[in-house]
């Protein structure tokens, strides 16, 4: 029998049921129990149940309907204002306002989303990460009222799932693990471990829809185009500098 973690599926749809308190306390309790940095725990976790919320956070993650739909809409966010108010608080000058310690922040946030989304998972719950919590950050604090010092890294759905999936489609184990030191790709190499990825049925209908004439055409020249990712790095870069007050 596979762990929950082998059969990870991507779940978008959700049945219309209320997710018990008991249930998501066991998922927030699942991510604060995730490794950190120097047990300073630079991550919050803001929970929206409400219609009122989630109609202004839809819009901000490109409509995408799970948004609205999902009795559960966790935003994980990396925070360093509430360890820098710890710090004022006992007597000493925080120094936490720099790229580092993003990024440090950044990885505890990821760390504790991923233990909350095994523990979702493991109640039965379907989950779906949403990577465009970064496209609009500055906008996504306002709605939740974050302060300075806490920017928002990804969001998470979750529900009783309305879908039966397979396990999402993944390159097999040799394409990402590397022994002792890493390995270079050559180009038979790249032949090797994604043709059978590049021809499943699915995403071979995915090239044919977008005239496109390779899967690494839709993914360049549709889906996360250089235009895109140049407009919302400096986005989000900007956002992280002045939310965290990093200098030049």
């Amino acid at each position: 029998m596979k762990s929950v973690t082998e059969n990870h599926r991507s779940i978008r749809k959700y049945a219309f049921r209320t997710v018990e308190d008991a249930v998501i306390l066991k998922i927030v309790n699942a991510a604060i129990r995730a490794s950190n940095t120097g047990n300073m725990q630079l991550y919050s976790i803001v929970l929206s149940t409400q219609p009122k919320i989630k109609d202004l956070l839809l819009p901000l993650h490109f409509n995408q309907p799970m948004v609205k739909q999902a009795p559960l809409v966790f935003t994980f966010c990396a925070d360093i204002n509430r360890f820098s108010k710890w710090c004022k608080v006992r007597g000493t000058e925080p120094c936490y306002d720099n790229f580092l310690w993003f990024s440090t922040a950044l990885v505890d946030t990821m760390l504790a989303a991923e233990n909350a989304a095994i523990a979702a998972e493991e109640n039965g719950l379907g989950i779906c990460f949403l990577g465009t919590t970064m496209y609009n950050a500055e906008e996504i604090a306002k709605v939740l009222n974050l302060p300075m010092g806490v920017v928002p890294v990804v969001t998470m759905t979750a529900g009783y799932p309305n879908e039966e999936l397979s396990p999402t489609e993944r390159l097999p184990y040799q394409a990402v693990f590397h022994m002792e030191t890493y390995h270079n790709y050559s180009d038979e190499d790249i032949e090797k471990y994604y043709s059978d990825f590049e021809n499943l049925p699915k995403l071979r209908d995915i090239v044919e829809q977008n005239g496109l004439k390779n899967l690494a055409e839709v993914f360049t020249q549709r889906r996360y185009t250089k235009n895109d990712g140049e407009i919302f790095s400096k986005k989000y870069l900007n956002f992280v500098k002045k939310s965290f007050k990093i200098s030049e």
